[in-house]
């Protein structure tokens, strides 16, 4: 299971996987984001965990274009920032935030860190800071944080506050890279 940290005034952030679904509902409520592959089927833990808000993106994990798979657009992020300005409509009532993908390392993780830095403009590093603290093994779609970038007007510091979120995952948790690279994303580890 996420640890979790306040981000949100009267907040609690939770990043996990479709698996721990079911750990991460405490009864409050709570505003869900869901990113999930195209056609997959609503988990269950879905109802069990009512949430007051519901938002559901569907897209791969993937960095680039492949045939037969849905690579992360700028529509897919600007949903995301749509369901962030939601949050900030309703910071005042606001209790918990949970963003799943189906593992909950890369979609979700950089949904949240996107939402972060959202909600904290300029100050890119102390987004995936937070990241590190609800989830330290993250490893964020490099394309969903560029296309963010891009949308957030950020001149490229979100990405470069992600580059060096993965060296920090690298040597905490040397570990990450052999899953990095088998995933075909070998290109993303630091040099």
């Amino acid at each position: 299971m996420s640890q979790e940290t306040q981000a949100l005034p009267n907040c609690r952030l939770t990043v996990c996987g479709i698996a721990e679904l079911d750990a991460c509902g405490d009864g409050g409520s709570i505003h869900m984001l869901s990113l999930l592959d195209p056609r997959t089927p609503d988990p269950e833990a879905w109802r069990r965990l009512g949430a007051v808000r519901h938002h559901t993106l569907y897209f791969h994990d993937i960095i680039a274009p492949f045939s037969g798979y849905s690579a992360p657009q700028a529509e897919h992020v600007e949903g995301i920032l749509a369901f962030g300005n939601v949050l900030a409509e309703e910071s005042g009532t606001l209790e918990h935030v949970l963003v799943h993908c189906h593992m909950g390392i890369s979609r979700s993780t950089a949904a949240m860190v996107i939402l972060l830095a959202q909600h904290e403009p300029k100050r890119e590093d102390e987004a995936f800071e937070r990241l590190f603290a609800i989830r330290p093994r993250a490893w964020p779609n490099s394309r969903m944080v560029a296309i963010a970038d891009r949308l957030l007007q950020r001149r490229g510091a979100l990405e470069a506050a992600l580059r060096r979120h993965q060296r920090r995952i690298i040597e905490h948790h040397p570990d990450i890279a052999n899953l990095v690279i088998d995933v075909g994303r070998g290109h993303e580890l630091p040099r």
